[in-house]
């Protein structure tokens, strides 16, 4: 919206204005607006929670400990989602379609997380929607994206890489072309990343965190395959529409999770519950199909991986051999009862995906 009334209409009046043009200058703005968004309307979110008394409803086989935050408001989600929103709608070029994609992602994962914390409150425990339910919806939205994309997809400027082939990381050239399993693969990728964020949000600050390391990660991504000659030095794909929505999206989340992180750090406020971590997932998943680094999506969200596959492995464990391989899952909280500290654990863990993200960025030159 910025981008219209400053560059297209006001340059000639005021030539600074100009500055308008480049990605940089309103990605960096997207993060300071969503950030002061996050933080200016966090205490009057968590008010309005609290007098609504939507609170957290902890799960009763979960560690006692966590038994005490049990009321603290949830739904902190839709601070996050309205801060991504109107910063982006504020900066980003809406005449390039891919925002509404990322824009759609956002809001339909976060509406059926919405859904998913009612029904938890409604029923006063901490199992909302039936879990086929939640999965089919989360399949469906998943298929507008993926279809959209299949039909009228970002169509890299090379010769190596298709609409819908994939890129390895470490491979030069190696990129398998999918054709119509662009499809479900699409949608295994989107609701994987919306369940596996889904699954990380058990801690003080860990989700938002492990976020925010995906979300740079791929907002520098997102603007090196924007750029001609840094895509083509780099060997990456050249995506400069899908470049310019996935870059200014990225920053407006980065600026509304660190927002939100300070009133959800230890001890939280505020939780982002379902509404948050479905969206989250979402629409990450949803930009590293848009900038083509779907398989990177395994390296820089390992956490996520990781936390996913402790519920996996647990469940078949259990099931086959009537054993658990971890004291709890998901794998945060089998640190949590080994004795680590939920200070420690979330710490750590953002540790880890600080080094992710610095292994993802290495895999520009590692090609």
């Amino acid at each position: 919206m910025l981008y219209y009334l400053f560059f297209e209409q006001l340059t000639d009046i005021f030539s600074p204005f100009n500055v308008f043009r480049y990605i940089t200058f309103r990605s960096i703005y997207a993060t300071v607006t969503a950030l002061l968004i996050s933080l200016l309307f966090g205490p009057l979110v968590i008010r309005h929670l609290r007098r609504l008394r939507i609170g957290e409803q902890i799960r009763e086989d979960g560690p006692e400990i966590h038994q005490s935050k049990a009321g603290t408001p949830t739904m902190g989600g839709l601070l996050i989602i309205s801060s991504v929103l109107i910063s982006t709608f504020l900066w980003a070029r809406l005449d390039q379609p891919y925002i509404f994609v990322l824009v759609f992602s956002l809001a339909w994962f976060g509406g059926l997380g919405f859904l998913d914390d009612y029904a938890k409150i409604t029923k006063q425990r901490s199992l909302g929607l039936r879990g086929w339910h939640k999965l089919l919806l989360q399949a469906i939205g998943a298929f507008v994206i993926a279809y959209y994309l299949y039909r009228w997809g970002p169509v890299p400027q090379d010769d190596l890489t298709s609409k819908t082939s994939i890129i390895i990381p470490f491979f030069k050239h190696l990129r398998p072309e999918l054709g119509i399993w662009f499809i479900p693969f699409t949608i295994l990728v989107i609701v994987g990343t919306s369940n596996a964020v889904n699954l990380t949000d058990g801690m003080d600050g860990l989700a938002i965190g492990c976020t925010l390391f995906v979300a740079t990660t791929f907002g520098i991504l997102g603007y090196l395959t924007s750029h001609q000659r840094l895509a083509s030095y780099l060997d990456i794909a050249h995506l400069p529409i899908s470049g310019e929505a996935t870059t200014v999206f990225c920053a407006a989340l980065i600026g509304a999770g660190l927002g939100f992180l300070w009133y959800n750090c230890h001890p939280a406020q505020v939780f982002m519950g379902d509404t948050g971590s479905l969206a989250l997932g979402g629409a990450l998943g949803t930009v590293s199909i848009l900038i083509k680094e779907e398989m990177l999506l395994l390296l820089v969200g390992g956490l996520f991986v990781a936390e996913a596959l402790s519920v996996i492995i647990q469940v078949w464990s259990y099931k086959t051999r009537k054993k658990r391989v971890f004291k709890m899952s998901p794998l945060h909280y089998h640190f949590l009862l080994i004795g680590w500290k939920e200070s420690k654990v979330v710490i750590r863990f953002w540790i880890v995906g600080l080094i992710l993200m610095l292994m993802a960025l290495s895999t520009l030159k590692l090609r």
